[in-house]
């Protein structure tokens, strides 16, 4: 018996910060190897943080993951959104409350470079584990596709002094 309906839990992410949220089919999320390239070749955080490859989950093992699950709730974060942390913690929460509310399986994901510590701390493990969660990007997971999979309108900047659209998610079943 579940205490809260994911549809609730779904709403609770906008009261928490999101600009939308919606419950999705996780056949909608697709996963690519040449993600976890973008973020190897791209990306700053790639091997600075415990959460990002080449630490975090494969496409290959994100696919397993995947695979256990049907439904998810897809997080969307406003442009100008930027503060990761934030966007994190909307994510822990919602995927804590649902957790809470009896879906045992709860698993967050979301966006960029886990912000907990300024550095982390690679050698002797995560000292946040309660809260870091890897970004859907770092685990493989083409969130540009997965967007407008389910409805969003998605585009690439213009330039680096855009603002951009962040999207976190919770796995739930």
């Amino acid at each position: 018996m579940y205490r809260k309906t994911i549809k609730e839990l779904k709403d609770r992410a906008v009261k928490l910060g999101a600009k939308r949220s919606k419950v999705i089919s996780v056949k909608t999320v697709k996963t690519a190897a040449w993600v976890r390239y973008k973020c190897q070749f791209g990306c700053s955080g790639f091997a600075e943080r415990l959460t990002c490859p080449p630490y975090s989950p494969t496409p290959r093992e994100t696919q397993n993951i995947l695979d256990c699950f049907q439904k998810a709730i897809l997080i969307h974060f406003p442009k100008g959104s930027s503060r990761h942390k934030d966007i994190s913690k909307v994510v822990l929460e919602i995927e804590k409350e649902a957790f809470l509310a009896g879906y045992y399986k709860a698993l967050g994901m979301g966006a960029g470079p886990c912000r907990l510590c300024t550095e982390c701390n690679l050698t002797g493990g995560c000292l946040h584990r309660e809260e870091a969660r890897p970004s859907m990007e770092a685990c493989g997971i083409d969130v540009f596709c997965t967007a407008r999979n389910n409805g969003y309108t998605i585009e690439t900047l213009n330039s680096t002094k855009c603002s951009a659209d962040y999207f976190g998610i919770v796995l739930i079943e």
